[in-house]
């Protein structure tokens, strides 16, 4: 099935995700946050996927509902795209420089959701984006799409080449785990 498509609305946000795997073209992202949509759209052309997200928040009040809402939607679109783990590479490493700033992302499509993030940053925003919220957004992702996620900045001055670099590298080492090779489960336990 594809595109896989979410929708979900609450009094604070109205969110809609559709991915489509292996078209990057198909990218179109509107939150209302500029910032965040640069690094969605950063993440879907390093991970080799289309997302078309569309979402209308209570921007009045801050980004936090906006950017915690897509992380649940996109995280339950690919919980969803991701449900057999049949083939499944399971794993992803990446890492990425933006200038003087490394970022090293780990994922496992294993079924348990946790995300640990050790990012530090000076800036309270990045544009209309407040830093503090893409935490947020990483760890509503991995919730929802049952993966477990490490992102480390490993080292950076500008907070801005930090998070860059970590949406790439998060893009790069989804395409890894998120690639099918033969029928084979990746896990010793014969279940995920």
């Amino acid at each position: 099935m594809n595109p896989w498509t979410k929708t979900r609305q609450t009094k604070e946000t109205t969110v809609s995700v559709s991915f489509y795997e292996g078209q990057p073209q198909k990218t179109n992202i509107t939150t209302g946050v500029g910032f965040f949509d640069h690094m969605l759209s950063l993440f879907a052309f390093h991970a080799n996927l289309g997302l078309v997200i569309e979402a209308v928040g209570d921007l009045m009040v801050d980004d936090h509902h906006t950017v915690e809402d897509v992380g649940l939607v996109l995280g339950q679109v690919f919980y969803e795209a991701f449900q057999d783990k049949t083939g499944l590479q399971r794993y992803g490493t990446a890492y990425a420089p933006m200038d003087e700033s490394l970022a090293r992302v780990v994922i496992d499509f294993s079924n348990r959701p946790l995300c640990v993030y050790h990012v530090p940053t000076v800036r309270e925003r990045l544009g209309d984006l407040s830093v503090e919220n893409v935490a947020e957004f990483f760890k509503a992702l991995a919730q929802e799409a049952r993966f477990t996620v490490h992102i480390d900045s490993l080292r950076g001055t500008n907070d801005h080449h930090q998070i860059e670099a970590v949406f790439k590298a998060f893009g790069l080492a989804f395409k890894e785990a998120s690639t099918r090779q033969g029928n084979r489960l990746a896990s010793t336990k014969g279940l995920l």
